[in-house]
């Protein structure tokens, strides 16, 4: 019998134990700290008994005892197995992203699934008897009302000692048909260097990140606005950079939906800047202004205690980006986005602390150029020659 510890496999402390943590197969499993020496001697395929050879320092029964434990939670995989196969595959597909990527998109499926039963107990993760692994995925809470007890987060951001700049009231200027608006919506990645009214800034804020109107959740009020947004808990906040707006220094902003404001988190903000913070991307020092999402986490925490919820604040900011992108084309500008950016810098600009607020996106928006000297040219017979179609 041959075995090799699984390329899909992520290992941390949880509640004080060590936890080995297989994906997309497997159970996570408290075991000893000593079991990571173990699994470093299945690097490739090896026998049991090689392995425990290779481990002297350890007794024998100790280190089968291991390997016994690791097989069952699915750590150590058979030659030839199923499991073996489905392991090479994952690792394959998922390539430069793991193990972050791939760990966090298995270890949050099944959150709602019923949890599979083992040896130890219906419906538990297998463990030593003396140090638990964490609660497998399906035994989590189900989705719904579930927020925590105690005092709730506020419902707006505020910074109460920053200068404020009120926004112009004016109605958004959102008369243009829809499907001109839907299929003219492209990103752009040129722009004329004119600034952009403050008038036009304050209807694209208003319009994508200010709050509709207000519900009544049970326990307050909770608003709701143009994009979706899980359990309405408006998590994300907006924060502008400011490089080229009439009646706006250059600088670093907070929009206050709740009093259509912005308020002034730190002073100058250059094209130079802007290119820096985007990871270097030369055309983000080209549109008017960047605005920055970022989530309050304890918003979607208290609410949904589950991890998963960390996947429902990504989705929220990828809606009001498709929504300010809407919008700002309906207001004749161009918009752009990425999420190419130096987070701790980026998190400091906008006053974030990088752990409970933290920057997900960075939107932008300016003055198209006439001809986007980016632009790729339409495909032609060479470029579909090129190109697979269509596949399994």
């Amino acid at each position: 019998m041959r075995l090799r510890r699984s390329r899909c496999l992520t290992c941390y402390w949880h509640d004080g134990a060590f936890v080995v943590h297989p994906h997309p197969h497997g159970m996570p499993t408290a075991l000893h700290p000593a079991a990571a020496e173990v699994l470093a001697a299945f690097e490739d395929w090896t026998t049991p008994g090689e392995a425990v050879d290779l481990l002297g320092h350890l007794a024998p029964e100790t280190a089968e005892e291991a390997v016994t434990a690791l097989v069952r939670c699915g750590a150590l995989l058979l030659h030839g197995s199923e499991e073996a196969l489905d392991d090479e595959r994952a690792a394959r597909r998922w390539g430069s992203w793991m193990p972050e990527a791939s760990f966090f998109h298995h270890a949050t499926q099944g959150v709602y699934d019923p949890a599979p039963a083992t040896p130890d107990a219906p419906g538990s993760a297998p463990s030593t008897p003396d140090a638990p692994g964490p609660a497998p995925a399906g035994s989590l809470p189900a989705p719904g009302p579930q927020e925590a007890p105690g005092p709730r987060p506020p419902l707006f951001t505020g910074f109460p000692d920053a200068p404020r700049v009120l926004l112009p009231r004016r109605p958004a200027g959102l008369r243009a048909p829809f499907d001109e608006v839907l299929y003219d919506r492209r990103t752009h990645r040129d722009f004329t260097g004119a600034p952009v009214p403050l008038e036009t800034l304050a209807s694209l804020l208003a319009t994508t990140f200010g709050p509709v109107d207000f519900i009544d959740c049970g326990r307050g009020a909770l608003y709701r606005r143009t994009s979706p947004q899980g359990g309405s808990r408006q998590e994300i906040d907006a924060y502008v950079g400011a490089l080229r707006v009439d009646g706006l220094d250059p600088g670093w902003y907070h929009y206050d939906g709740l009093g259509h404001a912005l308020g002034l988190l730190s002073e100058g903000c250059t094209p130079e800047d802007a290119v820096h913070l985007c990871a270097g991307q030369a055309w983000a020092g080209r549109p008017a202004f960047l605005v920055v999402l970022a989530a309050r986490l304890e918003r979607m925490s208290v609410k949904y205690p589950t991890p998963r919820a960390y996947r429902v604040c990504l989705l929220d900011a990828g809606h009001l980006g498709q929504t300010f992108a809407l919008t700002a084309t309906a207001l004749g500008l161009g918009p752009a986005q990425t999420g190419a950016f130096r987070d701790s810098e980026v998190a400091g600009r906008c006053g974030l602390d990088g752990t409970g607020s933290v920057p997900l996106y960075v939107l932008a928006a300016g003055r198209p150029a006439p001809v986007d000297e980016d632009a790729p040219p339409p495909a032609g017979v060479a470029a579909f020659g090129a190109t697979v179609l269509s596949g399994p």
